[in-house]
């Protein structure tokens, strides 16, 4: 059925949920960082259609870290997918993370729009690479349904973001993916999560996406690590319009900021 109306997407990011929720990453609770970004999302009332989770779920790689997070987002009651960050073990996450909302899929249609979501994943590493599989994946998608707008989720930017320390870990081997994405100009977007910040960039006509972290922010254009003091937890909206032209949005929670060391 062709799409008439909008489908709107709420993209999640770098939630680094423990076992333990009372346990904090650089001061910040991200249990409650996360509980705090939700109820932000339902109170908000964003009539959704998607939730995208777009890696590093967890920060421990332990069973009860996706316990709670399947816990969580279930009130939402949104068909939901995911893929790993560096941070995640995509064995146990997958076991875990499945339940009728929560799909194992890496690429659905719905409505007009075509999403994919692709494992930048290189075990053991924190920078990201694509593997020869996840790219031939990606083209066989693109060409399957070329009629398709397409939205593609990583967890790895696959550009520089201005950020000296945090370029160096991004995607490893992005030529390919540029390659492949020149060739396809269905695709419209590329959003990822990783950076832990809100960054919005365009390359050859198609625009690239940064999302907040659910928890810690990290500073923009600073080029060792660098806490950002002022920036809360946040998530992004993405409104994908029958055409295939989209609008997004950051949203932001208003959860405290740990102090200053």
């Amino acid at each position: 059925m062709s799409q008439t109306i909008p489908l709107r997407v709420i993209q999640i990011s770098d939630l680094h949920l423990f076992a333990n929720p009372a346990q904090t990453l650089l001061g910040l609770a991200t249990f409650q960082s996360l509980t705090a970004v939700l109820t932000t999302i339902r109170q908000q009332r964003i009539d959704s259609d998607l939730l995208l989770m777009t890696g590093d779920l967890s920060q421990d790689e332990t069973p009860e870290s996706y316990q709670y997070l399947r816990d969580l987002i279930a009130p939402l009651n949104l068909p939901t997918y995911w893929i790993p960050g560096n941070h995640d073990q995509p064995a146990i996450a997958a076991s875990i993370l499945e339940t009728a909302a929560i799909s194992p899929e890496k690429a659905v249609q719905i409505g007009n729009w075509q999403i994919i979501l692709l494992s930048s994943q290189a075990f053991g590493k924190v920078h990201g690479e694509l593997s020869p599989e996840t790219l031939n994946f990606l083209t066989q998608q693109l060409q399957q349904f070329p009629q398709f707008p397409t939205l593609i989720a990583l967890h790895h930017p696959p550009l520089d973001i201005g950020s000296d320390w945090m370029d160096r870990i991004k995607l490893q081997n992005p030529e390919a993916l540029l390659a492949c994405l020149d060739d396809h100009p269905q695709v419209k977007l590329v959003v990822f999560g990783h950076i832990h910040q809100g960054f919005q960039t365009s390359h050859n006509g198609v625009t690239y996406l940064g999302c907040p972290s659910t928890c810690v922010q990290f500073q923009p254009l600073a080029a060792e690590f660098t806490l950002d003091q002022m920036a809360t937890p946040g998530f992004r909206v993405l409104t994908l319009y029958p055409d295939g032209t989209f609008d997004t949005q950051v949203g932001r929670t208003t959860y405290p900021l740990p102090p200053l060391p």
